[in-house]
């Protein structure tokens, strides 16, 4: 390699200048093609399969889209051959009749050493007739089995390409190509199940992420680049971490980083590494780590504004070429990653909307309340920064009916827990209003609603279960009681009881 070629001869001019150097690039996809064609022959007698075109198409897209961190032609070649034998391993599975015959001999067996213990030696030759008729059969059996596994040829296709580089990646086989399609197309149904009250910022980042999967922008780009802006508690971290288990399949394909940690310009080193010599140069970086760990994964900023401007300048590289090099030379590939970048920029302006533009529900306010926002974004943020984001989207307010359907998600989540414990929670209405009255703070957004439902529901229910004043398997009803929750259960035999909290 260049870096051998580099550390072993080029430092000796004298071993150097007896050395032609020949550089070798990789294929491009054609040219992969065409070599993996040349070689099929060699791993088809190899594997006794039959590979298709298709799969060796495959091989080298799909190797070429998802394994970033090896070269054309090695990493197709490399799937291929992976394909053969996971091919070939399944056609030599033993079929389901052997398994019946053992467990018949070894029945016989048993009963025959039962009839030689009673001294029935009648009953015992026939068993051992019995036994030796059935080795006989699964001998002729596994013969057969045995002559055409070596005959039959198995088939490589694309499914089984596709298997492969589902293993080696991590994203799971109907996230890759037409299940990809579906789920994109149904991605603004999924994400507003969620994020309540965010149709815009739903919808304009499921149009971005269609387009890239379509093949209408940049490949060598990230997926998708965006900043979200808005007051607290509206969704902006929690869009982040729809978006992963929506997206990759798993909440845990979030990469956060919280810029309230690269404030100062040393801290920037920690993002990709120490440089030589410095502590932590052997760790890496926290951020290039992860993502060579995880090529496929929503990486968030949180408050980009408060990050230095050092990584400001390193966010460029990311947002326009898709990659970023680390502190000893390898350059980690961001194509396969959604970038997301949080700021409260705006977030006063859009509290004080009432005051400038009445109720923030109404479309052209939020337009003209968008464009305001923008231009306090550009204000904190370089030109060339915001022009290397897909969009810029800023987050409404929650309404009253926002908040109610926030509590009414968690209070499903309160219900979840409690079915472990086979216990049923129901709330009337007045329960429902009494959480709504004290979760309810339109600055703050969703989380006091969220320390509504743990303070004066979930508290004084955990205390009530922890007295064994509420039983498993009996429905418990919540009403209000003054100021504070009453549960009501309900026993089949004795009739309701009530208990105060």
């Amino acid at each position: 390699t260049l870096n051998e070629y580099r550390k072993y001869i080029e430092k000796d001019a004298a071993l150097e200048r007896r050395f032609q150097s020949v550089k070798v690039e990789p294929p491009s996809l054609e040219d992969a093609i065409a070599i993996l064609k040349g070689l099929r022959g060699k791993y088809e007698d190899h594997h006794k399969a039959n590979i298709t075109d298709p799969a060796i198409e495959a091989s080298v897209k799909l190797s070429d889209r998802y394994i970033t961190d090896r070269f054309l032609p090695d990493k197709a070649i490399d799937v291929m051959d992976e394909a053969g034998s996971r091919a070939r391993i399944g056609a030599m599975t033993r079929p389901p009749e052997v398994k019946d015959l053992e467990a018949e001999i070894e029945n016989l067996r048993t009963q025959k050493e039962k009839a030689i213990k009673e001294q029935d030696f009648e009953g015992a030759a026939a068993m051992r007739d019995r036994e030796k008729q059935a080795k006989e059969k699964l001998e002729s059996v596994l013969d057969a089995w045995k002559s055409d596994r070596e005959e039959k040829r198995v088939t490589v296709d694309e499914d089984d390409i596709l298997q492969v580089v589902s293993k080696w990646t991590g994203i799971p086989l109907q996230r890759m190509e037409q299940g990809e399609a579906q789920r994109l197309l149904r991605m603004e149904e999924e994400l507003t199940r969620t994020i309540i009250g965010q149709r815009e910022a739903v919808g304009a980042i499921s149009k971005a992420l269609r387009r890239s999967r379509a093949d209408l922008k940049d490949p060598k780009r990230p997926i998708g680049t965006f900043a979200l802006l808005g007051p607290t508690g509206v969704g902006k971290t929690l869009l982040a971490k729809t978006l992963a288990e929506t997206m990759f399949g798993d909440s845990k394909s979030l990469i956060q980083l919280d810029m309230s940690e690269y404030m100062e310009k040393f801290t920037v080193s920690r993002l990709i590494g120490s440089p030589p010599g410095y502590v932590g140069y052997e760790e890496g970086g926290q951020l290039t780590e992860q993502v060579r760990r995880k090529p496929y994964s929503v990486i968030l900023f949180d408050e980009i504004e408060k990050a230095h401007p050092d990584v400001m300048n390193m966010l460029l590289q990311i947002l326009e070429e898709g990659k970023l090099t680390d502190n000893v030379g390898r350059v980690v590939n961001f194509r396969n990653t959604i970038v997301l970048l949080t700021s409260n920029v705006g977030a006063e302006m859009i509290k004080k909307s009432a005051l400038g533009f009445g109720p923030i529900n109404d479309e052209v306010t939020y337009e003209k309340m968008r464009d305001r926002i923008m231009e306090e974004a550009k204000k904190a943020f370089r030109p060339e920064f915001l022009n290397r984001l897909d969009d810029v989207i800023v987050f409404r307010s929650l309404t009253k009916p926002d908040l109610i359907e926030i509590l009414e998600l968690e209070i499903k989540k309160v219900e979840l827990r409690l079915k472990a414990r086979k216990i049923q929670l129901s709330l009337d209405d007045k329960a429902k209003d009494f959480l709504v009255e004290k979760g309810y703070d339109p600055d703050y957004g969703a989380r006091p609603m969220r320390r509504a439902v743990e303070k004066h529901l979930e508290d004084p229910l955990a205390e009530e279960i922890l007295r064994d004043h509420l039983h498993d398997n009996d429905p418990i009803q919540v009403t209000v009681d003054g100021d504070k929750l009453k549960f009501i259960q309900n026993e089949p035999a004795a009739g309701p009881e009530a208990v105060s909290n």
